[in-house]
Order: structure tokens, then C-alpha cells, then sequence
């Protein structure tokens, strides 16, 4: 309905932000991830946003990239999830981290979201887990990492077994991730040694 919305921010608190676009004031609701990444009062940003329409309401959900609105649009696909609960996990993790979450099934870590239950948890990985993949949570964490735009073609294999491999050795999604996007890969770099660099970074 509205794409995107471009213009000064009025205000910003902890879950809402004030957009005047063209002598428009836009009440746009935002994660506390969000709120803590924008720049002040004054300043003029571009926010992705998705539309909520109901009966009795009209709102607006703000993100900073196309990748966050589309994790958050998946994530309210999940019954028992909506809006809010979408922006409270988007809160405690990025969608990178939520993604790695998913696919490693690690219920522990989405359900430090705030109203946010193992059950609830359990439920968006069972419905999400066929339409996330590794290879978009990677792809996301290397160009969010700056990485040079030619390791975006390392194989996959190498990266899959070397979250794989994290994962197996007890470490969350979460850690596993934040490890692999510390580590300075390269094109020759195969599994063991890219394991290897991360568990230097973990330990």
C-alpha cells in the first residue's frame, strides 16, 4: 500500500517514530533496534514500511531495510504472532540472527523477545524453517559486513557446514553467526579453515 515513506524525523521513541512528509506527520511504529539506529531530530531518512489495516485501525511498521520488512512480513504469517510480537523479536535479534536462528532451531534465542514464550518460538520455526535459507542469512550478513562482493560466490557448501558445524558443537545461532561475520574470509578458504578462524573469534 505505502512502500516506503521519505522524510524529517518529528521524534522518535522507543517503539514509535514521527515522519513529516510533506507537512505529513506519520506516526510509524519501530523496533527498539530501529529507534536506537536512527539519527536524530532534523535528519531525513528513507523507512520501508508495511501497512496494517484493519476496521478500526490504520498503521504503519517501519524498517530500514527491504530485508528486515520482509522477515517481519514472514514472521506475522505465524499464528499467535502479530505486529507487535514481529517487532519485539526484531528488537533482541537482526533478521540475519533470526534467520540463523530458525534454521538451527534454537527456540532459546527468539523467545528472549519480550512476550515471546518457547511455545510461540517453537511454532515460528516449524512454520518458517522451508521458507528461510542459509544461504540468504549469509548473503545478508556479508553485504551487511561490507565484505567484498566476490566472496558472495564461496561456496555454499563451505559456509553451510561451518554454521553446521558451530551449531553442533553447542554454540547458538546467534554466536555462530556473529563468529562467521568476524572472520575475514577469503575465496581459498575452505570449511576447517573458516571453522577454525570462528572458534578463535568465539573463544
Amino acid at each position: 500500500m505505502i512502500a516506503y515513506l521519505k522524510g524529517e524525523i518529528i521524534d522518535v521513541s522507543e517503539d514509535n517514530l514521527i515522519l513529516e512528509v510533506q507537512d505529513i506527520g506519520y506516526n510509524v511504529k519501530i523496533s527498539s533496534s530501529v529507534a536506537n539506529t536512527l539519527p536524530s531530530a532534523g535528519n531525513i531518512i528513507k523507512i520501508y514500511t508495511y501497512t496494517l489495516v484493519k476496521e478500526d485501525a490504520f498503521q504503519l511498521y517501519g524498517f530500514l531495510t527491504k530485508d528486515d520488512l520482509e522477515i517481519f512480513k514472514k514472521v506475522i504469517t505465524v499464528n499467535g504472532i502479530g505486529p507487535k510480537g514481529a517487532l519485539a523479536i526484531l528488537s533482541v535479534m537482526s533478521s540475519d540472527e533470526l534467520r540463523f536462528a530458525i534454521i538451527a532451531g534454537d527456540a532459546k534465542a527468539i523467545s528472549k523477545a519480550p512476550g515471546i514464550g518457547a511455545k510461540t518460538a517453537e511454532r515460528l520455526i516449524l512454520d518458517l524453517r522451508d521458507k528461510v535459507s542459509l544461504e540468504d542469512a549469509f548473503e545478508g550478513a556479508i553485504t551487511k559486513n561490507n565484505k567484498p562482493s566476490e566472496i558472495n560466490n564461496m561456496t555454499n557448501q563451505a559456509k553451510n557446514e561451518a554454521i553446521e558445524a558451530l551449531v553442533a558443537l553447542g554454540y547458538s545461532a546467534s554466536d555462530a553467526l556473529h563468529a562467521i561475520k568476524t572472520v575475514d574470509i577469503s575465496e581459498d578458504m575452505n570449511t576447517e579453515t573458516i571453522l577454525k578462524a570462528a572458534l578463535k573469534k568465539i573463544n
